[in-house]
């Protein structure tokens, strides 16, 4: 059998099924019983409630991996890890403090699915440390911690892979290269689009915190503020010294998919309206909100989310349709159909897997598992990934600059080179964030 490891992971992930050897079919999860302990990736995983545990299963299942540690600060979040990791066949151990975990010498790669206020902080002290890191979307909580996302990657040589998995979604690849390829010839607008059936949150309580709870963990490099009860597990996502609300909650994926297929970098305008209309509650951010972006005279694109009405548009919960010369092109979760001037359908690619945009811990194990396969190959290949940070830290940064809009209610114009605003000090000074004192990132 001449088959190496190497080449059995990179065909399995290419094909999300497995590999036939010596007349007998292994998937990923299976062939990683076979590979010794010794040649595979050790990983820490920060953040199990739901996206984490997920991810923290799907990282198991790969032959090039094991998950070593599972890291949360709340008890119930931290069991759910373990019981992730130990249903894919893993042992991982515990903890509560990810600078701990980050000491290990055994320990070679990051994922962060904690807090997004924690996700550059975490990044950055994992290339510090030596680990190679995969951060959930969003990549930062502000444009700044991209910046400097970006300069710990490079200057600590550490490969930095951002939770875009539809950039390792061959169809979606594929549609892409399309779409660069002139099927609907040259392309100046795009509408992306995100909705969900979220209720309301009330309004919280100051009361004390749970002892199952490190709530000054939790918060981190976030200055402290007092815990209230509707905060903690998901709610963190519409207060914004936490959070960044439903657009990069979720908009991250489907701009960086337009971004991706346009060729753009940074905007030349910006300008966002909405607001909190389905409920009277603490929830801060825009539960229905647009964001535009222009870039010169080229194109112009549009995401619209809609956190309270989960009717679809063009039939599918989220995605992302572009409009040309000849015609338009959508894509969705891991397909794409071509639509010439006459209505017409005259390509369709689609894999028929089911996915779920509103599943909070995986949508789709395909995708996630080829994602992974791509963060764990460029590790072994040293190499850039897919969605490597500079790349993200793009897309990250359109969505940021409409939220900056709609929190100072102006019309942003923007340096095109690098996304910071010119015409706004007020809409700048969100460009950034202050810090609890002794978390500062620093590079």
């Amino acid at each position: 059998m001449n088959t190496t490891r190497r080449t059995f992971i990179k065909q399995a992930g290419a094909t999300g099924l497995g590999l036939t050897l010596g007349g007998l079919t292994f998937s990923a999860q299976s062939y990683a019983n076979i590979v010794g302990a010794n040649e595979r990736i050790n990983v820490a995983v920060m953040g199990c409630n739901g996206r984490g545990s997920g991810m923290a299963r799907n990282f198991q299942r790969n032959a090039a991996a094991n998950v070593a540690w599972v890291v949360d600060v709340e008890e119930g979040a931290l069991k759910k890890g373990v019981d992730a990791v130990k249903n894919a066949g893993g042992s991982p151990k515990t903890e509560k403090d990810i600078r701990k975990v980050l000491e290990q010498k055994d320990v070679d790669a990051l994922f962060c699915a904690a807090p997004d206020h924690w996700h550059t902080p975490a990044a950055i002290m994992g290339c510090q440390a030596g680990k190679h890191v995969y951060v959930e979307k969003p990549l930062s909580h502000n444009p700044r911690e991209g910046e400097l996302a970006i300069a710990a990657s490079r200057k600590y040589n550490r490969i930095v892979q951002v939770g875009a998995q539809r950039r390792s979604c061959a169809n979606i690849i594929e549609g892409i290269n399309e779409l660069h390829n002139g099927i609907i010839g040259r392309v100046y607008f795009a509408r992306a689009w995100y909705t969900n059936r979220r209720v309301s949150i009330g309004f919280g309580k100051k009361v004390p915190v749970p002892s199952n709870l490190d709530f000054d963990l939790w918060q981190g490099p976030a200055p402290r503020r007092s815990y209230q009860d509707n905060l903690i597990h998901y709610n963190w996502h519409w207060f914004w010294h936490w959070g960044t609300g439903e657009a990069l909650n979720n908009g991250t994926h489907e701009i960086d998919v337009v971004r991706w297929g346009l060729g753009v970098d940074f905007p030349t305008l910006v300008s966002s309206e909405g607001a909190r209309f389905a409920f009277h509650d603490d929830w801060e951010t825009p539960d229905t909100q647009t964001i535009n972006l222009q870039f010169g005279n080229d194109c112009l694109v549009v995401w619209e989310g809609r956190s309270c009405n989960a009717v679809d548009s063009e039939g599918r919960d989220r995605g992302v349709i572009f409009y040309g010369e000849n015609g338009a092109m959508e894509t969705g979760h891991d397909g794409y159909r071509v639509i010439d001037q006459q209505n017409k359908v005259v390509k369709e690619v689609d894999s028929k897997q089911v996915v779920d945009g509103r599943d909070l811990a995986s949508p789709n194990v395909g995708m996630d598992a080829l994602h992974i396969a791509d963060f764990l190959d460029a590790i072994k290949n040293n190499r850039r990934p897919h969605a490597d940070v500079a790349e993200l830290h793009k897309s990250t940064t359109l969505v940021q600059l409409g939220n900056i809009a709609w929190r100072t209610g102006q019309r942003l114009i923007t340096d095109p080179s690098s996304g910071h605003i010119l015409n706004s000090p007020e809409a700048q000074s969100l460009w950034a964030r202050t810090y609890e004192p002794g978390w500062e990132p620093i590079i």
